[in-house]
């Protein structure tokens, strides 16, 4: 098979854009990302976003950062700022855990500690078997263990949910319940949409297991990143560190550049289903693999000047994001962008009431508020199982 690497930003861009490349990159990992949104094609790609895409409207995630997404993450902060030191990775899973249940459609019943364990152990699970073509491991004992938590997660987190949607609905069909008494989540939409989708109990159970790892996993690891990133910017420059402690849209850029360094996922991978010529006359033949390196696409010195250096204060170009492809692009356009990156500032001061800050930013501020600082006896470590760029753990002090 003939494999092409697109590595400049436009390249890129345009590539994300074409119709004729399928998504590639979770081939491994269909046993967690079969028949879900991200790898799904044209037709059934449409009417499955359609759907999906009327959960992630600006105006509720600002509804949620303003009600309750700040003293979520200050909760969730609280105990491990009085113990004195966490771990950044385990903190931003716990954190960003009961957003993603709620996105997903899966009930807490009670609120318990051992319910986020439970979610926090099966999102990492989750995550492990999604990525499987990144994997050190062995992938068969990967995915026999994916397999076992996928069953646990559906008796005991998913079935009750969906009995609990399933009796809303039928509640709301009756007249019973007006629409604004039903849950908005993936999970009810899909119900609700059932026939047009035309899927099945198994696809149900990796849709709502894709968005709880997809969420937790891409933000608890932007949140680390951002630290990491943020206290060497300290080191280096500290009274531009002390001015963003204030200033909530310079923190947001922060996070911005920490995407575009260390974007989720570093490559897309794409199959061409029919001849495509880019721009710049590069040829694509129907049947190849077409690897998009985000990575160094985010870091094309044509975009970005000085595009190694962490700068949360430069400058880029007219219709650049400040975080690159780290979104992704096209179709496949992360679903969930506005609600971990946010909104930049807008331009005009009338329209400073648009801004959404997102999760990361929430987190990192936070964080930051609360004295951390990278514990100097516990240095932080890579996650030896991946051969991506994540850590493992980032022990932080706090005072």
């Amino acid at each position: 098979m003939t494999t092409i690497t697109l590595d400049g930003y436009a390249d890129v861009r345009e590539a994300f854009r074409l119709r004729d490349l399928k998504q590639a990159l979770y081939d491994e990992g269909g046993v967690v990302m079969a028949d879900c949104l991200l790898v799904l094609h044209g037709d059934d790609h449409r009417v499955r976003r359609r759907v999906e895409n009327r959960l992630f409207r600006r105006g509720t995630f600002r509804h949620w950062e303003r009600e309750f997404l700040r003293d979520v993450v200050r909760d969730t902060l609280a105990p491990f700022v009085a113990e004195g030191r966490a771990d950044l990775v385990e903190l931003g899973y716990r954190t960003i855990m009961s957003l993603t249940a709620m996105v997903a459609g899966i009930d807490r019943p009670t609120g318990s500690a051992a319910e986020a364990d439970a979610l926090y152990r099966y999102a990492k699970k989750f995550s492990e078997g999604a990525t499987l073509v990144h994997t050190t491991r062995d992938p068969e004992v990967v995915r026999a263990e994916v397999r076992e938590a996928l069953e646990e997660f559906d008796a005991t987190f998913l079935q009750p949910s969906l009995a609990r949607r399933r009796e809303l609905l039928a509640r709301h069909a009756a007249g019973e319940l007006d629409e604004q008494d039903l849950p908005r989540d993936v999970l009810t939409g899909l119900l609700r949409h059932w026939d047009e989708l035309g899927i099945d109990e198994a696809i149900l159970l990796r849709e709502c297991a894709f968005y709880l790892q997809a969420g937790s996993h891409s933000t608890a690891d932007a949140f680390t990143h951002s630290a990491d990133e943020f206290f060497g910017w300290a080191r280096r420059e500290p009274a531009a560190a002390e001015k963003a402690l204030g200033d909530p849209a310079l923190l947001q850029r922060c996070v911005h550049e920490t995407l575009r360094l260390h974007p989720a996922s570093p490559v897309a991978q794409r199959r061409a289903l029919a001849r495509a010529v880019l721009r710049d006359g590069t040829e694509i033949p129907e049947g190849a693999s077409v690897v998009l390196d985000i990575a160094a696409a985010n870091r094309d010195p044509r975009v970005f000047e000085r595009p190694d250096v962490f700068d949360p204060l430069r400058e880029v170009p007219d219709g650049v994001p400040r975080w690159g492809h780290a979104f992704g692009g096209g179709m496949h356009a992360c679903i969930g962008t506005e609600l971990a990156g946010g909104v930049p500032e807008p331009e005009k001061a009338d329209q400073a009431h648009e801004q959404v800050l997102g999760t990361v930013t929430l987190m990192l501020s936070a964080l930051l508020e609360a004295g951390a600082r990278p514990d100097p006896e516990r240095p932080a470590q890579l996650d030896p199982n991946s051969s991506r760029h994540h850590f493992a753990s980032y022990p932080v002090v706090f005072g």
